[in-house]
C-alpha cells in the first residue's frame, strides 16, 4: 500500500509538471509573438510618424511658397492696378484729343461748305455747269474749269476772258489766308510736240503754272500759298474715244485746301 501510495504521487506530480511545461512553452510561444508584433507596430509607427513630419514639411514649404505667391502677386496686382489706371488716363486724354480733332474736322467741313457755297454764288453769273464745276469733299474744295475758258487749243497762254473767271476765284482765295491753292492741269490724250511743249506733260504743267502766275501776279495771291502740278493725260474723267470726253478731260482744277504745317502744329499742340 505504502508504495501504491508513493507512486501515484509520482505520477500526479510528472502529470502537473508536463501540464506546466506545457503551458510555459506556449505562454514563451506567445510571448515572442507578442514582442513580434509589438516591434512590427513599432516599426509601421515609426514610418509613419516619419511620413507625417514629411507631410508637415511639405506642407510648411508649400505655405511659405503660398505666401511668396500671394505677395508677389499683391505687388503684380498693385502694378497691373497702377499700369490699368494709366491706361485709362491715357485713353481718356486720347480720347478728348479725339474730340477736339472731330470738332475741328467739324468747323472746316463747315467752312468749307460755305466757302464752296460763296464760289458757286460767285461764278455762276455767265458760265455754266459744265464750264465751271465746284465739289467739296471733307477738308478740300475742288473748281474744275473747262480748258476752253482758260486757253485756245494746244496754248498753255491765258486768255483775256480767263482772267474774268480767275479774278473772281483770286478773291475768294484771298479772303481765305489760311488755305493752300493747289493748281493742276489736265489734257486728253492726242499727242502734241511744238518747239516748246515735249508731249501732254509739259502741257500741263505750263497750264497750270500759267494760271499760277495770273492768281500771283494779276490778282496779288501770295507764292508760298501756291503749288503747280501737272497730271497729262492719266486721269481721265471720260473716256478720250469722243470729241465730248476729250473736252470734258481738258481742265484746269484749283484746290483750296488747309496747309500742311498748320495741320502739324495742330497735332504737335494736343499731344500729351
Amino acid at each position: 500500500m505504502l508504495l501504491a501510495s508513493i507512486f501515484l504521487t509520482s505520477c500526479v506530480s510528472q502529470k502537473k509538471y508536463t501540464d506546466l511545461e506545457n503551458n510555459y512553452n506556449k505562454t514563451s510561444s506567445e510571448l515572442v509573438d507578442t514582442k513580434a508584433d509589438l516591434m512590427k507596430c513599432r516599426i509601421e509607427s515609426e514610418s509613419r510618424l516619419s511620413a507625417l513630419n514629411q507631410q508637415v514639411l511639405d506642407l510648411r514649404k508649400d505655405k511659405e511658397k503660398t505666401l511668396e505667391y500671394v505677395e508677389n502677386l499683391t505687388v503684380l496686382s498693385k502694378s497691373a492696378s497702377d499700369n490699368i489706371k494709366e491706361t485709362l488716363t491715357q485713353m481718356g486724354k486720347k480720347d478728348e484729343y479725339i474730340q477736339y480733332i472731330r470738332k475741328a474736322i467739324t468747323k472746316r467741313d463747315s467752312l468749307n461748305l460755305a466757302l464752296g457755297f460763296k464760289l458757286k454764288s460767285v461764278l455762276k453769273d455767265g458760265f455754266t455747269d459744265e464750264d465751271i464745276q465746284i465739289d467739296v469733299e471733307k477738308t478740300v474744295v475742288y473748281i474744275s474749269i473747262a480748258d476752253r475758258l482758260l486757253f485756245k487749243s494746244g496754248s498753255h497762254v491765258i486768255s483775256s476772258d480767263a482772267k474774268r473767271v480767275l479774278k473772281k476765284v483770286a478773291d475768294v482765295i484771298a479772303a481765305q489766308p489760311e488755305l493752300e491753292v493747289m493748281v493742276e492741269g489736265y489734257t486728253d490724250n492726242k499727242p502734241i510736240s511744238t518747239s516748246d511743249m515735249k508731249d501732254n506733260w509739259d502741257l500741263s504743267v505750263k497750264r497750270s503754272t500759267s494760271v499760277i502766275r495770273v492768281l500771283q501776279n494779276d490778282f496779288n495771291i501770295q507764292p508760298s500759298r501756291l503749288i503747280a502740278a501737272g497730271r497729262s493725260e492719266y486721269m481721265p474723267l471720260e473716256s478720250n474715244d469722243t470729241v465730248e470726253g476729250r473736252a470734258r478731260n481738258r481742265r484746269t482744277r484749283i484746290v483750296l485746301m488747309p496747309k500742311l504745317d498748320q495741320f502739324f502744329k495742330l497735332l504737335e499742340s494736343k499731344v500729351e
